[in-house]
């Protein structure tokens, strides 16, 4: 069932739609991470990198983490910022899925 929808779709679009599932992935994770380690007030992940991840199409997964975590959600550069990030993802998304 899986295999038949991913068939579904052309080439390009299985790549770009893997390359969104990491990136947010990766955005999720490190939004965990970042929570935690300021619990421990431990080394922290830089804001410049979870917003560059945001910008890189992990913006879901960043946005996710910030409610899941409860992290960020009082920093206007987040709570303004990823959900900007996400509709400029959607926007962009849909251009290069357009252009494949």
């Amino acid at each position: 069932m899986v295999a038949d929808i991913l068939l579904s779709y052309s080439r390009g679009e299985q790549i770009l739609y893997v390359y969104i599932l990491l990136i947010s992935l990766i955005g999720f994770i490190l939004m965990g991470i970042d929570k935690y380690k300021a619990k421990k007030e431990r080394w922290r992940i830089k804001e410049l990198t979870l917003m560059i991840i945001a910008f890189l199409g992990g913006s879901i997964g960043i946005l996710i983490g910030m409610v899941i975590f409860k992290h960020k959600i009082n920093k206007k550069k987040f709570y303004i910022g990823v959900p900007l990030l996400y509709i400029f993802n959607i926007i962009m998304n849909h251009l290069i899925i357009y252009y494949i």
